[in-house]
C-alpha cells in the first residue's frame, strides 16, 4: 500500500531571532522594482466582486492556506550594494496585509459601483509600504448584496499573467472548498504550446541584453548608427533598431505631466460569443475586435474633448507572455513588450479593426517582445541614469499600456462565495498615464481603464463608449454578407447608403 504524501503546512512568518533568509532577485524583477515612481506606483490592482457576503475570517483562512503557500509573499524586496534581494519579513503580520474596509453611503447598485471605483482609485494611487512584503487585500463586506475584494500586489513579484493565476488559485469550482474542487489551471495550457516555441531564444537574448542596451543608448544619441547596426547585427539588431526608430507618440490629451492620483473604472461586460461572432465575420481574432473597440472608445472621448484626430495613430505597449502559461504560478516576470497601433484618427469602425489586425499579425512574427525582455534584464543591472534615460525613451513612444488576459469560463467560488465579476489593471511605466485592461470570465468580456487623473479625470466617459463601439462592429457584421469576410469598403458603403424613399 502506497504511503500517503504528507500535507504541506501553510506558510508561516519566520521565527523571531532567526536571521532572515535572503534570495537574489532576478534582473528583470529588479528592473520592475526600480521603475516605481510617485506618479506611477508599480502595482497590479484587481477587484473581485462576489454574489454573497464574505467575512474577514473566511478570507484570512484562504489567504493563510493558499496565498501564503507561495513563500515569496512572506518576503520583501530589499536593495543592496550587490543588487536587490528577497528577504523574509521577520515581523510579518497577516492583519496588516488583509484588511476590512467599507464604502460610504447606501444608494443602490450604481452608487455602490461608483463608490467602489473611487475606493479602488485611492488604493491604486497609494504606494505599498516598502518595509513590508508589497501586497495587500482590502475586503468590502457589503457590496451590492454581496462583497468585494481589492487586491494590490507589486509588479516585482510577478507579471499580470502570473498574478491573475495566483488570485485564481485561491478559488474553487464548487462552493464547498476541498482539494478536489481547486481550480484546475489546465484552462491556460492550450495557450502555452505556441508561446513555448519562442522561449528557447529568450536566454540567448538576455545575455545580449547589456550589449543591446549600450547600442541602444548610442543610437539614441547618434541616430546615424542605426543603419550600420541594422546592416551588421542581424535580426535582433533590426528589431532593436525598429523599436528605437519609432517616433514619439504625437501630442494629445492622453499625454502630459502626470500627477499622483489615479482613476479606475470598468464597463458593463460584453458577451464573449458575440465578440467571437464579429471576429469570425471579419476574419480576425477576439483580441483584434476588443482592441479596435478600445481604440474607438478613446477616439470618441478625445473628439468630445475637442481633440483634432484626423490621421492620428497612437501606440499601446502590450505585454507578451514568454513562457508556457501553466508555469506562471512560479511567479517572476517573464514577458516582453510590443508596440500596438491604435488608429484613433480612423472614423470607419471596420477600417480601425482591419488596421489593428494588420498590426497584430506583424507583431506575431516579430522578435520585438524578446528584444524588450532582454532590454529589461539589462536595465535591472544598469546604473540609475541609464535606467531613467531608457525608461523615458521607450515610454515616449506609446500613450497607453494594454493587456488582455483570458480567464476561466466556468463559475468560481472563493471562501464559499460566488465570484460574480472581476477586473484588474496593470501599472503604467515612465511618462505613460493610461492603462487598458480586458479580461474574459464566465462567457463575458470585461473592459477596464486606469488613468492619471490629470489626463482623464472622468474614466467613465471612456469605458461607457466601449460597448457602443462594439455594438457598431456587431451591427456591421450582421449587415454584411455571410459568404465572405466583411471589410472596411463594404462597411463604408453600408454606413453611407441612402435611405430608400
Amino acid at each position: 500500500m502506497a504511503t500517503p504524501k504528507p500535507r504541506r503546512k501553510p506558510a508561516e512568518a519566520p521565527a523571531a531571532g532567526r536571521r532572515p533568509k535572503r534570495e537574489p532577485m532576478s534582473r528583470v524583477d529588479t528592473a520592475w522594482l526600480r521603475m516605481e515612481r510617485p506618479t506611477n506606483p508599480m502595482m497590479i490592482t484587481g477587484v473581485l466582486m462576489f454574489a454573497e457576503p464574505m467575512s474577514l475570517a473566511q478570507l484570512k483562512r484562504v489567504i493563510q492556506k493558499r496565498f501564503l503557500a507561495y513563500r515569496r509573499f512572506l518576503q520583501k524586496p530589499v536593495e543592496g550594494a550587490a543588487g536587490a534581494s528577497w528577504v523574509e519579513d521577520e515581523t510579518f503580520d497577516l492583519d496588516w496585509h488583509v484588511r476590512l474596509s467599507g464604502l460610504p453611503g447606501k444608494h443602490g447598485p450604481a452608487a455602490e459601483k461608483k463608490a467602489l471605483e473611487r475606493f479602488a482609485s485611492q488604493l491604486a494611487s497609494s504606494p505599498l509600504d516598502p518595509t513590508k512584503p508589497l501586497w495587500q487585500f482590502h475586503l468590502v463586506e457589503r457590496y451590492q448584496g454581496g462583497s468585494a475584494l481589492v487586491a494590490r500586489i507589486h509588479h516585482c513579484y510577478a507579471d499580470g499573467i502570473a498574478l491573475v493565476q495566483v488570485l485564481l488559485s485561491l478559488t474553487d469550482t464548487d462552493r464547498d472548498s476541498s482539494r478536489e474542487t481547486r481550480l484546475d489551471r489546465a484552462w491556460l495550457k492550450h495557450e502555452g504550446a505556441r508561446v513555448a516555441q519562442r522561449v528557447g531564444a529568450v536566454d540567448r537574448y538576455m545575455k545580449l541584453g547589456g550589449k543591446m542596451l549600450e547600442q541602444g543608448m548610442a543610437m539614441y544619441r547618434d541616430p546615424t548608427l542605426a543603419g550600420l547596426l541594422a546592416k551588421e547585427g542581424g535580426e535582433i539588431a533590426r528589431e532593436l533598431v525598429h523599436a528605437l526608430a519609432l517616433p514619439d507618440d504625437p501630442p494629445s490629451l492622453l499625454r502630459g505631466r502626470l500627477g499622483v492620483s489615479k482613476r479606475v473604472a470598468w464597463a458593463e461586460p460584453l458577451s464573449l460569443e458575440e465578440v467571437k461572432a464579429v471576429g469570425r465575420a471579419c476574419d480576425c481574432t477576439v483580441n483584434d475586435v476588443l482592441m479596435a473597440a478600445a481604440a474607438g472608445a478613446l477616439r470618441g472621448y478625445m473628439l468630445e474633448r475637442g481633440e483634432h484626430l484626423e490621421g492620428m495613430t497612437l501606440r499601446a505597449t502590450v505585454p507578451v507572455n514568454l513562457r508556457p502559461l501553466e508555469h506562471a504560478k512560479k511567479l517572476g516576470n517573464h514577458f516582453g513588450l510590443v508596440f500596438l497601433e491604435l488608429p484613433v484618427g480612423e472614423d470607419n469602425p471596420l477600417r480601425r479593426l482591419e488596421r489593428v489586425a494588420e498590426c497584430m499579425n506583424q507583431l506575431k512574427t516579430s522578435r520585438q517582445a524578446i528584444v524588450a525582455y532582454g532590454l529589461l534584464a539589462a536595465l535591472g543591472v544598469a546604473p540609475p541614469p541609464v535606467q531613467e534615460l531608457a525608461l523615458e525613451m521607450f515610454s515616449r513612444k506609446a500613450s497607453a499600456v494594454a493587456t488582455n488576459v483570458p480567464g476561466p469560463q466556468q463559475p468560481l467560488y472563493l471562501a464559499g462565495c460566488t465570484l460574480r465579476d472581476m477586473m484588474f489593471w496593470v501599472p503604467q511605466t515612465g511618462s505613460i498615464g493610461i492603462g487598458l485592461s480586458i479580461l474574459s470570465y464566465r462567457g463575458q468580456v470585461h473592459f477596464g481603464l486606469i488613468a492619471d487623473a490629470r489626463l482623464i479625470p472622468d474614466p467613465d466617459a471612456v469605458i461607457r463608449r466601449f460597448g457602443e463601439e462594439f455594438e457598431k462592429l456587431l451591427y456591421l457584421a450582421l449587415m454584411g454578407s455571410w459568404d465572405a469576410p466583411l471589410n472596411a469598403a463594404a462597411a463604408h458603403a453600408m454606413m453611407h447608403a441612402e435611405t430608400p424613399a
